[in-house]
């Protein structure tokens, strides 16, 4: 099993700083670029119920702190009441809710999945500095109460818009899965490395996720 190199993870100075300017100039430039894609996903979004464009969660970040992450809304407005009824359906194992026709996913909000779009505002959290371009994924409060001490090691590090495991397994796999990949990032980030998975990661928007 992955362990994380504590030492390593505190120092790297001159990394986190290249880093954070990277994350910086690349989520400006992507929102600007971006911004006519941006206006046409919250008007179809509106257009469809006329509920809010944004979906604000409460997520942990590094060390445990607790931000609000910010999605385009792909679900019905009260998606977080409908979860608590269909618990009982998750279809992974460990601290995650998953499934694979999840109900509370509106028409609109299946297409933006497909190509992972209604993650975009999270370019906001990046610029905010709650949250890295590249970076394991902020789990919930509910999730990370459920984590062993082993599991914690992913909150070590700020979290990513997308990361080794999104990119390896397209938010797929299982938990255990997903905390040792995770932690491998952790043990290996680097500037080329995260510039490796932004790049892979903008291809992906390119492919459908198959929902």
């Amino acid at each position: 099993m992955e362990q994380v190199n504590y030492e390593r993870v505190k120092g790297r100075l001159v990394y986190r700083s290249c880093r954070r300017a990277v994350d910086l100039t690349l989520s400006a430039l992507g929102l600007v670029a971006l911004s006519p894609l941006l206006a046409y996903l919250a008007l179809i979004i509106k257009r469809e119920d006329g509920g809010p464009v944004l979906y604000s969660q409460t997520r942990l970040g590094k060390d445990g702190v607790p931000f609000r992450l910010w999605k385009f809304r792909s679900m019905v407005v009260n998606a977080d009441d409908l979860k608590k009824q269909l618990a009982d359906q998750n279809e992974v194992a460990g601290a995650m809710f998953k499934m694979a026709h999840d109900p509370r996913i509106t028409k609109v909000g299946k297409r933006l999945r497909r190509h992972s779009l209604d993650e975009l505002p999270q370019l906001f959290n990046v610029l905010k500095g709650d949250m890295a371009l590249i970076g394991p994924r902020p789990p919930l409060p509910e999730e990370a109460a459920q984590y062993s001490a082993y599991d914690r090691q992913r909150l070590l590090v700020k979290p990513g818009c997308s990361g080794l495991w999104q990119v390896k397994c397209r938010n797929a796999g299982d938990f255990d899965q997903m905390v040792q990949l995770d932690l491998k990032y952790i043990n290996r980030s680097s500037l080329w490395t995260d510039l490796g998975l932004i790049l892979q990661t903008i291809a992906l928007f390119f492919k459908p996720n198959g929902m």
